[in-house]
């Protein structure tokens, strides 16, 4: 099986069965997201402890590649500092805005995305959960728009 087609089963997979879905109860810090272009609409909450993300889920609706990075999201970031989460969303940021031969090994499950990058309107849906987790953990409860 090549490289492609392994992706695209992480992303079927992730869609079709996300993980970490649902609401955290307060007082975990909560943002929106929205993608006006593809109606995606997410809402990500988490919990911080010692500058550590201890719990974090989303909800709402969105396309295929919405909730698919998502969930590959929910599963990369848990257990880490707020900055490590903020370098792993600078190099997704990359992969997904860059089309390369190979996506870096240390992203682990997270290279499923790496083909966004050949189709740039499809971008916005996958960093939606990024920028809405950035919002989150940043304390503000508002909307982040991918316009």
């Amino acid at each position: 099986m090549d490289l492609k087609n392994l992706y695209r089963e992480v992303i079927l997979d992730h869609n079709k069965n996300p993980r970490n879905t649902g609401a955290l109860p307060p007082p975990a810090l909560i943002a929106q997201g929205h993608n006006p272009l593809c109606g995606d609409q997410l809402i990500i909450s988490c919990k911080v402890h010692d500058d550590r993300l201890d719990e974090v889920r989303f909800e709402g609706t969105g396309c295929a590649i919405s909730t698919a990075s998502a969930s590959l999201m929910t599963e990369a970031v848990k257990g880490k500092t707020v900055a490590e989460i903020e370098d792993l969303y600078n190099a997704v940021h990359h992969l997904l805005t860059h089309a390369q031969s190979e996506a870096p090994a240390a992203l682990g499950k997270l290279a499923a995305l790496s083909g966004v990058a050949e189709y740039p309107a499809r971008v916005k849906c996958a960093t939606l959960a990024w920028h809405t987790l950035r919002q989150a953990l940043s304390g503000e409860n508002s909307t982040i728009k991918t316009e």
